[in-house]
């Protein structure tokens, strides 16, 4: 299946008015882990052991967090987080929940820009989109799968939300 064929169909398994909660990049952003190293040199911070990162309705729990901010300008920062997997959970505006996991998870919030590589899974009510590399990008609101070299993309689409569309 095409990449443009995989776009569309994610189109219809998760309606673009409610991938995220509009109000959460415009909170704090609140981080626990065991332990944290900030080089500020780089302006980079690492969080290491049972990482826990909370912002509005997004949720991300990871084994390691780390934390660029590009030039020290606040509100450009990179998120990525590594795990086996990493998780992250967003309510979205019509109050559902967006659920996802890989091995690598990057959030880019100037950008809103999401990209999850490696046993990528993307989930919301019982509709599952799976792949190597999974990217979405909240503003223009395009969303890609990609198998990978010798994998395909595997999307499941419920009944149910089909006929609601």
């Amino acid at each position: 299946m095409k990449l443009s064929q995989i776009s569309l169909l994610a189109g219809l398994i998760f309606s673009s008015s409610s991938w995220a909660l509009s109000s959460d990049t415009e909170q704090p952003i609140h981080i626990n882990s065991d332990s944290q190293h900030f080089d500020m040199q780089s302006n980079q911070v690492t969080f290491l052991g049972d990482v826990t990162l909370k912002q509005g309705s997004i949720k991300i729990f990871a084994d390691k967090l780390v934390v660029i901010r590009p030039q020290g300008k606040e509100g450009r920062e990179i998120l990525e987080a590594y795990g086996k997997p990493a998780r992250f959970s967003q309510l979205t505006d019509d109050g559902k929940t967006l659920k996802g996991r890989s091995n690598k998870l990057r959030y880019e919030l100037e950008k809103e820009f999401l990209k999850m590589t490696d046993d990528a899974e993307l989930t919301q009510d019982d509709s599952i989109i799976q792949g190597k590399v999974i990217t979405y990008n909240m503003q223009t609101q395009k969303l890609i799968a990609d198998g990978g070299k010798n994998e395909r993309v595997t999307t499941i689409l419920q009944p149910s939300q089909l006929n609601k569309k």
